[in-house]
Order: C-alpha cells, then sequence, then structure tokens
C-alpha cells in the first residue's frame, strides 16, 4: 500500500487549499496553509484529522455554510481523491454540533454525494454511532442508488470491522441491524459492491457466527450465479476456523479419512526476509470423492516465548476415490509492518476442512 505521504500528503493539500479557494475565495485558509509542516510526522488517519480540523476553523459559521461550499465544489472535477477524506469528517463533525435532525439528513445525503469522489465509509462512522436507528432508514435506501459507489457505501460503511475506521459500538451491540442492507446487495451487479457484503458479512462471523451462517444459507436459497462467491468469501474465516455450520454449507464434510503426508519442509532453518518451501501429499482412500478445504497454520513464536497461529489459505480440491494430490508452497518471512518476527522455533501444520493435522517445527533465524 502507498505510504501515507502518498495519499493524504502536500499534493492533495494543496488541491484541497486549491479547489476551497475558487467556491470560497473570501476565505483566507491559514489553517490550511499551516497545516503542510506538521502533516509529515503523522498517520494517515492523523493526517485527516489534521486538515478535517484546518477546515472547520478556516470555514467557520453553520452547518448550511459548510455544506454550501462542498456542494458547490463537486462541480470541480478536480475535487476527487484523498483530500475528500478529511471533508467528509469536517461534514460529519459540523452536522453533530448542529444536533438538529434536519442537518443528520442533510450531512447523510451529502456524504451519499461525496462518496464516488473516494468514499465516505470512515466518516459515516460518527453519524451511525450518535443515532444508528435515524442512519439506517437512509442507507438502507442508499441500496437502490443507480452509483455503485453509493450502494457500496451502504454495506461499507455499515461494516462491524471496517479497517482504518473507528468500531461503531452501536453496531456491535447489534449485530443484526445491518442484514436488510446485506440482504439487499448480495445479488448486486457490481463486483465492487458484492466483495464488500462478503467483507461485511465475514466482519459479522467473527462476533455472529450463527448469523453469518444462517444469513448465507437464506442466499444461496435464493442465489443468482454470484452468489457462491460471495458466501465463500463471506465465510471464509470461519471456515479457517472449522466452524461445523459453515463448512457443511460450503460442501465441507468431515476428513477423517485423508491421508496427509507432510507436510515436508524444503530448509529447517529460515532467516527473517526469506521464504520457506514445503509441500503436502493427501489421498483420499474412500469410495467416494472427498471436497477439502486445505489451509496451513503458521505457528509464530511472541516476544514471551508463547506461540500465536495464523491460519493461511493453500487450496480448495476435489480428490477422487483412491486419488492423491501434492501441493507445493512457499511462505514468505518477507518484513512487514503488521507482523513482527521473533527468531527461534516456529512450526507449520496443515489443516483439513478445519481439522489440524500436527506440526512440523522449523528455526527462524535474524537475517
Amino acid at each position: 500500500m502507498p505510504a501515507a505521504d502518498e495519499l493524504i500528503g502536500v499534493a492533495a493539500l494543496k488541491a484541497l487549499i486549491a479547489t476551497t479557494e475558487k467556491v470560497s475565495p473570501s476565505s483566507q485558509l491559514a489553517q490550511l496553509r499551516r497545516s503542510r509542516d506538521a502533516l509529515r510526522p503523522l498517520s494517515l488517519r492523523a493526517r485527516s484529522d489534521l486538515l478535517r480540523d484546518a477546515l472547520l476553523a478556516d470555514l467557520p459559521g453553520s452547518y448550511q455554510d459548510l455544506d454550501a461550499v462542498f456542494r458547490a465544489a463537486l462541480d470541480d472535477a478536480a475535487f476527487s481523491g484523498w483530500l475528500i477524506w478529511p471533508v467528509t469528517e469536517a461534514i460529519t463533525t459540523k452536522a453533530l454540533a448542529d444536533g438538529r435532525d434536519s442537518v443528520f439528513d442533510s450531512a447523510l445525503n451529502m456524504l451519499a454525494m461525496l462518496t464516488p469522489r473516494l468514499t465516505s465509509e470512515f466518516a459515516i462512522r460518527a453519524l451511525l454511532e450518535h443515532d444508528l436507528d435515524r442512519a439506517l432508514r437512509t442507507v438502507i435506501t442508499w441500496t437502490g442508488s443507480p452509483d455503485a459507489s453509493v450502494r457500496r457505501l451502504a454495506s461499507e460503511g455499515t461494516r462491524p470491522f471496517l479497517p482504518w475506521a473507528k468500531r461503531v459500538q452501536a453496531i456491535l451491540n447489534h449485530p443484526g441491524s445491518t442484514i436488510p442492507i446485506l440482504d439487499s446487495l448480495y445479488r448486486d451487479e457490481s463486483d465492487f459492491v458484492r466483495r464488500s457484503v462478503a467483507n461485511h458479512l465475514n466482519d459479522l462471523s467473527r462476533q455472529q457466527p450463527k448469523l453469518a451462517v444462517a444469513t448465507a444459507t437464506r442466499w444461496r436459497e435464493h442465489s443468482d450465479r454470484n452468489t457462491d462467491w460471495v458466501v465463500r468469501h463471506g465465510l471464509r474465516t470461519l471456515v479457517k476456523k472449522g466452524h461445523p455450520g459453515a463448512l457443511a454449507l460450503l460442501g465441507f464434510g468431515p476428513a477423517h479419512d485423508i491421508v496427509m503426508d507432510g507436510p515436508t519442509l524444503g530448509r529447517r532453518s529460515v532467516p527473517i526476509g526469506e521464504e520457506l518451501p514445503f509441500s503436502a501429499t493427501l489421498t483420499n482412500p474412500a469410495d467416494s470423492p472427498a471436497t477439502l478445504a486445505i489451509d496451513y497454520i503458521v505457528h509464530h513464536l511472541k516476544a514471551n516465548g508463547s506461540q500465536t497461529a495464523k491460519v493461511f489459505k493453500l487450496a480448495t480440491r476435489t480428490i477422487g476415490p483412491g486419488e492423491s494430490i501434492t501441493l507445493h508452497r512457499r511462505h514468505s518471512f518477507k518484513l512487514i509492518t503488521t507482523r513482527a518476527y521473533y527468531p527461534g522455533e516456529h512450526a507449520l501444520e496443515l489443516q483439513v476442512n478445519g481439522t489440524p493435522s500436527g506440526r512440523t517445527s522449523f528455526e527462524l533465524t535474524r537475517a
């Protein structure tokens, strides 16, 4: 992913200033101009928050005044990209400070208008938290929008565990509240929207697995050519966890008869930054085909000496009676920002239809 300064950096700030000056020429935008030097050390969200606060300082007055500025800016094609994030945050902040229901509704409408320019999925969270029922009455209408970006906002903005976004406790407390949105969109014509629905269902499965499986079961009873993918992607975490209901819905029965040979490691010592090659052979001795969800688990060493497991997708295969398959994979230990690696004993393990098969140890060493 690009660095923060490539998304909300000096270029985005200059574009925001230029666009705002066009529609509000009397504004000095002093706080926005002073924000340039403050951007450098900040994370992406902190940069958005900085520019949001600068906008609110530079454009005082009522919510209607702020709304009018950015409605006018919609006529400018340059009013697009990552500069939109702080604008949407300023809109919701101002609306909530006003407190009137009519302004709350106006802010939701403005977010729908802005979302095709980037996304309003982060800013809408504050409105959902403030009044979930009122917000959802508007959001459900977006599922019928002719604009795929607005339809996606209905699903993405209400996700229980949206990445980069603040948690909406009101949604976590009422996990079934967003199901009508998903029911309206799981057969959407846009892959952009369907992918959001699947990710939303996956979020739901983390908190309410039974509800997620029941929802996916209903969808398969009224499916189209894309529904199987939405269901598989939406239940992927439950499959990795070996949830019986999710496995059964997707056609993965018990794999007790499967004979597993491996994993066979290509090396027993792996420097941090390099790859661990491994292979595994699976044989079906039964007299009927076996449909298998094949994953592998890496047991990472933690700083305190214990291990923590992370499941990775390996393959989905149907093995005929008496047949064998051999799978090969290279697992990377390249340094990434989301995981810390500690030298010492790690382990790798196969998992078939949610059932692990035993660990094979290896040593992770310093680069």
